[in-house]
């Protein structure tokens, strides 16, 4: 049973093969396992789409960056139209609380990254900060604006 998720509803491709529950991902355009924090990412990349305008050739999902010579791995990254980084979002399963630690690894991807936007979400919760660079800080912010283009 798919966990209702503190999201607008959405409708997904979703493909039962082998007992395994999978998902289209209309961003790197193939299923994807369904596993419960997919199912959060999947909710938030509709979220970011079809409630924030984010348009869809501007998303990036799952992909590798190399952090103080570590591979760490994004969950969703959107862009600005000149290439700058608008958003990171970390993703986390819904029984998974988000801490301070959630927080702490967004913050050292985006010590590569340099967004103007972070989001964290375990579909239950979704904590917004904009990034005050000057100050050293991120600023809690209610929701994140919509995507101008």
């Amino acid at each position: 049973m798919l966990t209702k998720l503190n999201f607008p509803t959405y409708s997904f491709r979703l493909k039962n093969s082998e007992n395994k529950m999978s998902i289209y991902d209309e961003i790197r355009k193939k299923f994807i396992h369904l596993t419960p924090e997919e199912w959060v990412r999947q909710h938030t990349l509709m979220f970011l789409r079809k409630e924030k305008k984010h348009p869809k050739s501007l998303l990036n999902v799952e992909k590798q960056i190399k952090i103080h010579g570590t591979l760490k791995r994004y969950d969703i990254v959107g862009f600005n139209r000149d290439g700058s980084i608008r958003i990171i979002v970390e993703c986390k399963a819904p029984s998974v609380k988000i801490t301070q630690e959630t927080f702490d690894q967004i913050a050292r991807y985006n010590l590569k990254l340099k967004a103007d936007y972070l989001m964290v979400t375990n579909g239950m919760e979704h904590y917004f900060c904009q990034m005050d660079y000057e100050e050293k800080r991120y600023v809690f912010l209610r929701d994140i604006p919509n995507y101008v283009k």
